[in-house]
């Protein structure tokens, strides 16, 4: 299995901070963002590297703190050749991008670079070698209310098959959000490149779980520990306040 972080977007929302300074490497607690995720990765035993997709505008940013940070899996930082938020090619292509790029045969899992979560990755792998198929990451708001306009929302069956699944709907079925975190099997992986050439237009990778779902069954793996899906100050610093505490104890 192969580990896909998605860093090359613009973060546009959290300017100024993010003028100069990628999201996923913003500082949580005294720690860049995207070092919790390599933390969880680096736990999970069938992961054999990381890859971090960014753009050519934070690419050397990247590059320079790889020199220093620690972990215990080979990663690769890849340049998707996109300068600005006009040109960028978004979550789906990027991810085409470099499954083509590093000629991607695994098992592929897909974490966002904004996307803090506290479950095991283990769990997961463990969960998605049960299933033998694709598997999605979703979080209990527990309120529908809270999803509504915000987040791609699942249904799950007894089996915890996906048995809808809508991008923020103004009338949330369930209390699941789906989070930025998947694992592709090699199959689905393939299918992205045929899903691209008739969606033009998809960018969010719950589109393509939707897509998926529809066709084939896709499960969806059930947490309620913390999560933050970074996208706003007040996020942010909900974060922050989080991981404060917790790197205190």
């Amino acid at each position: 299995m192969r580990a896909l972080i998605l860093a090359a977007g613009y973060a546009t929302r959290l300017y100024p901070l993010t003028k100069n300074t990628p999201k996923s490497l913003l500082s949580i607690a005294d720690k860049p963002m995207v070092e919790y995720i390599i933390e969880k990765i680096d736990r999970a035993d069938d992961i054999k590297n990381i890859i971090i997709v960014t753009n050519d505008t934070f690419y050397k940013q990247f590059e320079s703190w790889l020199k220093f940070a620690k972990h215990k899996k080979p990663i690769i930082i890849i340049n998707d050749g996109t300068t600005s938020n006009e040109d960028r090619l978004g979550a789906l292509k990027d991810i085409d991008y470099v499954v083509k790029q590093e000629m991607i045969k695994d098992n592929l899992m897909v974490i966002a670079g904004d996307n803090l979560f506290e479950f095991s990755l283990r769990s997961f792998v463990k969960f998605f070698n049960e299933k033998k198929s694709s598997v999605l990451a979703v979080f209990d708001m527990k309120e529908k209310d809270k999803l509504a306009k915000k987040f791609g929302v699942v249904k799950l069956d007894n089996s915890s098959k996906i048995t809808d699944f809508e991008e923020k709907p103004e009338e949330p079925k369930s209390s699941l959000a789906a989070t930025a975190c998947y694992i592709f099997t090699p199959n689905d992986v393939e299918e992205l490149d045929k899903f691209l050439k008739t969606h033009k237009k998809a960018d969010n990778p719950g589109e393509f779980l939707s897509y998926l779902s529809a066709k084939k069954p896709i499960y969806g793996y059930s947490f309620d520990e913390g999560w933050f899906d970074i996208g706003s100050f007040d996020q942010l610093e909900e974060a922050y306040k989080r991981y404060e505490v917790k790197n205190k104890n």
